[in-house]
């Protein structure tokens, strides 16, 4: 019911159940006119919207339960007009029963609930135990038959509250998901972007470029914040459009679509374009079409990482391998690797010690049988036969890494993958992540 048509249906109640006072016996209409004002304010209670002011809910309903306990215990008028007022202050008790079980919040939801539910058996009594001879039988039979419809309120209040709440933790849900995709595209698009920028602007700073190698960085730096600008526009676009998730459209908020195993080589040429380090793909032609839609977007993200970690923590490096192969293992087999950790929090904010695997690729037991899966890794050199290179060109606060590799861990594991970062021998480093075939 619309919130503007109940306060002028409460005043049409008011009014409907007071009307009747003029009708009774001059000598009995002070009774009615309590019996009457009694249900009207339960009426107007059952309709009003809840808070009004300072007074809530569970305030309201909790006095009008009150009034009503009161009033049958002091009544002592004619049988006749609490019987006649009686259907429309037990019909409102037991509208106010059903608001209270659903919407009281929390500890006062079964305090006010019970107290009105008590109202709504007794009221009866105030006409059956007036009744002459009606008796105690009479009174237990009137009771039963108020507390069947009570119960019956009581728990479609229940069920419509465990609706809302878990209608409630689905909202949340999704507005946290969203928070989620709005860091991960932060995190995996105009965070790599950014990083290349600051690079190459750091990188000019260096005497001895000429003019053309000058134009070539200007133009690289105005390519990578263009990419930038572009994912920043589609994650607003995305937090913008109350219908992007139902159209599918904000699957991968922060990138301007979703990326696959086959854009691997363009992200690699981009980053062999900004930089002095080589870098090279290596992609298994059969791992075409092996992964979901999500997965591919997954892996691609973990390359985007690896990459960005590279020019973030080995600046000096002078190759990185890009690899995507496909291959078996044995069931249930924890995931491979140089190191065989975990990939913590803090694997991607340096690289000063190993943070491996955790998870596993496949599933199954020591039978024999082998999981397919497509393993993507990136391996660089960790500057091995050059120069140490621009390292001091990187300039960050102590302990301001990122967390990276932690949440690409929890990323594969909902794919159930695996990712493993350590050192990789003779010298460098490697990230690797495995995803079952589908």
């Amino acid at each position: 019911m619309a919130v503007r048509l109940r306060r002028p249906l409460s005043v049409v109640a008011v009014l409907g159940v007071l009307a009747p006072v003029v009708l009774a016996h001059p000598g009995q209409r002070a009774a009615a006119l309590l019996l009457a004002a009694m249900s009207a304010f339960a009426a107007a209670v059952s309709v009003l919207p809840w808070p009004f002011r300072r007074v809530t809910l569970a305030g309201a309903t909790g006095l009008a339960a009150i009034a009503s306990l009161a009033l049958d215990a002091g009544y002592s008028g004619p049988y006749r007009l609490a019987a006649f007022w009686l259907p429309f202050e037990w019909l409102a008790l037991l509208v106010l029963l059903g608001r209270a079980v659903r919407r009281v919040p929390g500890r006062w939801a079964g305090p006010v609930g019970a107290l009105v539910g008590l109202a709504v058996l007794l009221v009866p009594l105030r006409f059956a135990l007036r009744v002459p001879e009606g008796g105690w039988t009479g009174s237990l039979i009137v009771t039963l038959l108020s507390l069947l419809p009570a119960v019956g309120v009581a728990g479609a209040g229940l069920y419509l509250r465990a609706l809302d709440a878990r209608r409630e933790r689905a909202v949340a849900g999704a507005r946290r998901e969203q928070r989620l995709e709005v860091a991960r595209g932060l995190h995996d698009f105009v965070a790599h972007e950014i990083t290349g920028i600051v690079l190459e602007a750091q990188a000019g700073q260096l005497p001895g470029l000429d003019a053309a190698e000058t134009g070539d960085l200007l133009r690289r730096l105005e390519e990578a914040g263009l990419r930038a600008l572009d994912s920043m526009d589609a994650m607003v676009g995305a937090l913008r459009d109350p219908q992007a998730d139902e159209a599918g459209e904000g699957r991968a908020v922060g990138a301007t679509r979703v990326h696959g195993l086959a854009d691997l080589a363009e992200l690699v040429g981009r980053f062999s374009g900004t930089g002095s380090t080589r870098a090279t793909v290596e992609l298994a032609p059969e791992s075409a079409g092996l992964l979901s839609r999500d997965a591919e977007a997954t892996a691609y993200a973990v390359v985007l990482e690896g990459l960005t970690n590279v020019r973030r923590h080995a600046p000096g490096a002078g190759e990185v391998v890009v690899r995507v192969a496909v291959v078996d293992r044995p069931a249930g087999r924890g995931g491979s690797g140089e190191s065989g950790g975990s990939a913590d929090a803090g694997g991607s904010a340096g690289r000063s010690g190993p943070a491996g695997r955790g998870g596993s690729a496949g599933r199954g037991g020591p039978d024999g049988s082998v999981v397919r899966v497509v393993e993507v890794s990136v391996t660089d050199d960790g500057g091995r036969g050059r120069a140490p290179g621009p390292r001091g060109l990187w300039r960050r606060l102590p302990g301001s890494g990122g967390t990276g590799l932690a949440g690409m861990a929890e990323r594969l594991a909902a794919h159930g993958g695996s990712l493993g970062a350590g050192p990789h021998q003779p010298s460098g480093w490697r990230i690797t992540c495995e995803l079952p075939v589908r």
